[in-house]
């Protein structure tokens, strides 16, 4: 029986072997590229790479090229942890913050109560690092904000043990450090995974209200320390001088009460031992005393003329222009 008319027989052009083993080859580079180019990615020198598999921590990878599982298998989180992050509180400064709490009100931050129950107006800044990524992504929600609430916290309990004069003038280093130690005991606690390396204090002004108050109040007391200083350096130019010139008078007095002293001991030696030759020999001692005595005497006379009583002549002839030469 032949055929239908609208039936033909087709007979499909066969593929060489080496056409198929192209097409093999083609699709698998295809899926190879989609795997490294959904699979490859690098993190940052100042950061590392924290890996999620199917939802759970897997492990966290260091900086440079490196590979996951795609198609939602492995999720990569970066972290900066070699960066040094930064929140602002009381103020915000657009280049330098991070970004944190600019929905908060910088007037309510800084508005303080100090412990003598008045106000000031504090600034501050807290920097700090992701020590550990895994306990900052994992332990606690939005550790961030958990941080900037704490900081918040333990600033307005060291600002309210102090005077509201320790915390604008003379207590702010302290302040910072009290801070600092309390912050980093709190980030321990609460397992954030931060690390706070410096708190410090930017403006601290008291209220607007007195503001010119309290300025007339600092320049008088830096007028009073100016004079202080003032005083103390006239003091330290004229006592030590005072007591150099006294030192150096007690010293030329004891130095001279000395020196008598050893003259007088030396003339009572000298005494003794003469008294001693004269019991010896007195004549001899008599005579050797009136020829140093005259040694000594008659060199302070001047001229002299020694005239011989055996002389008759009525007018001695004294040869003067010989005496002169």
């Amino acid at each position: 029986m032949p055929p239908p008319p609208f039936q033909r027989n087709i007979t499909p052009s066969p593929l060489s072997a080496n056409t198929r083993g192209i097409i093999v080859l083609a699709v698998w580079a295809i899926l190879a590229l989609i795997f490294i180019w959904t699979g490859a990615y690098t993190v940052p020198a100042e950061s590392v790479g924290v890996v999620q598999r199917f939802g759970r921590y897997h492990t966290t990878v260091g900086s440079g090229l490196q590979f996951k599982i795609p198609y939602g298998v492995d999720v990569v989180t970066l972290e900066p942890v070699r960066r040094q992050l930064k929140m602002e509180f009381g103020y915000r400064d657009s280049e330098g913050s991070n970004g944190y709490g600019r929905e908060s009100d910088p007037e309510l931050e800084r508005s303080m109560v100090t412990g003598d129950r008045s106000m000031a107006l504090v600034e501050w800044t807290v920097q700090y690092r992701i020590s550990d990524p895994r306990v900052y992504l994992f332990d606690v929600k939005d550790p961030d904000e958990t941080m900037r609430a704490a900081s918040e916290a333990v600033m307005r309990e060291v600002v309210g043990d102090r005077t509201v004069d320790e915390v604008i003038t003379v207590g702010r280093q302290d302040i910072e450090s009290e801070t600092l130690v309390k912050l980093n005991k709190v980030a321990q606690d609460y397992h954030l995974g931060l690390t706070i390396d410096f708190v410090q204090l930017k403006n601290v002004n008291p209220p607007r209200q007195v503001q010119a108050s309290f300025d007339e109040v600092n320049q008088a007391q830096q007028e009073k320390q100016k004079a202080i200083n003032l005083a103390n350096t006239e003091y330290n130019k004229t006592v030590p001088l005072a007591k150099g010139d006294a030192n150096r008078s007690i010293s030329e007095a004891q130095g001279n009460a000395l020196k008598r002293v050893n003259e007088s001991e030396g003339d009572a030696l000298r005494f003794k031992a003469i008294f001693a030759e004269y019991q010896r020999a007195p004549e001899v001692m008599r005579q050797r005393m009136y020829i140093e005595t005259m040694l000594l005497v008659l060199p302070q006379i001047g001229r002299k003329y020694i005239l011989d009583e055996k002389g008759q002549q009525i007018l001695p002839f004294l040869q003067l222009s010989q005496e002169n030469k």
